[in-house]
């Protein structure tokens, strides 16, 4: 097997509404999500971070997947090698270098940051699975090549501008706790900037060819595939729970496919590791699937 995490771009190339904290229950299609907490978020179609929302960290550009609350705090989340200074081909978090905890992430709405200046927001890198996973000398080698979640704390200035919906299909509805099998369809949005602003080649829908790792990835096939830049891109199974987030390119055998990590377990092992009340913010919009 063979993978590449050439999924970030450089920047050289390239109301309130009422929603909930996720619990056991999901909604199905085409229905609101049932939130289990109250928290305020900006209106979906004027919200100027959510997922999807292009991060740019220290030159190199991801896209946002989910939404989180811990206390009176929001996390946007993208993938740990995000913030990775080695090479696309380092993909065993527990030796791959990264920028520190603190550095600082900038949101971007359309755009390049540095030729458009479409800055909308900035937040703080406060959680990477990499940097955790090397502090406890990990020897879980599924953990150390697929555990690739980071989160990044909303600027307090910026929290008003924040709303949990995956753009196009709404939700998440919950959680998925239970992977994938062959066949399953998935869905995702990236955000590359390497598409140039071509929104409609944004949303994704595919079909799980397996898992690996013993559930700690997914891999997926999706028209259009997973490119430079959207790394870090929610994926939602077909009731609209957040599956996972898109961290590597395959080369072999299965080539061309994408590898999702899973967000419950990354999402355990974050709890685990000083973030103990991180909650999944449930979408404002009701999940309605199919492209």
């Amino acid at each position: 097997m063979r993978l590449s995490r050439a999924l970030f771009a450089s920047a050289a190339t390239a109301v309130l509404v009422v929603a909930g904290i996720a619990s056991a229950e999901t909604a199905t299609a085409g229905k609101k999500p049932k939130p289990s907490a109250a928290v305020a978020w900006a209106p979906a179609d004027t919200a100027q971070i959510h997922p999807g929302t292009m991060m740019y960290t220290d030159g190199a550009q991801c896209t946002a997947n989910f939404v989180f609350t811990k206390r009176s705090s929001v996390y946007v989340g993208y993938a740990a090698h995000c913030a990775g200074t080695g090479a696309a081909t380092e993909t065993n978090g527990c030796d791959a270098e990264s920028l520190p905890l603190g550095t600082k992430v900038d949101f971007v709405e359309g755009g390049s940051l540095v030729s458009d200046g479409n800055r909308v927001g900035g937040g703080t890198l406060v959680y990477s699975s990499w940097l955790a996973m090397q502090q406890n000398n990990e020897t879980d080698a599924n953990a150390c090549d697929y555990n690739d979640f980071a989160l990044v704390k909303v600027d307090a200035a910026d929290v008003s501008k924040v709303n949990p919906s995956i753009p196009f299909y709404g939700g998440p509805t919950g959680i998925d706790t239970d992977g994938t099998v062959i066949g399953d369809t998935v869905y995702s949005y990236g955000n590359s900037s390497l598409r140039a602003g071509a929104e409609p080649l944004s949303p994704k829908q595919g079909t799980s060819v397996g898992d690996q790792g013993e559930g700690w990835s997914h891999d997926v096939y999706t028209a259009t595939p997973g490119i430079p830049g959207d790394s870090g891109s929610a994926f939602i199974d077909d009731q609209g729970r957040a599956l996972g987030t898109l961290s590597t390119v395959q080369i072999a055998p299965l080539a061309g496919s994408n590898g999702v990590g899973d967000l419950a377990k990354e999402l355990a092992y974050a709890r685990a590791n000083g973030q103990s009340r991180l909650a999944l913010a449930l979408g404002t919009e009701p999940f309605a699937p199919g492209l």
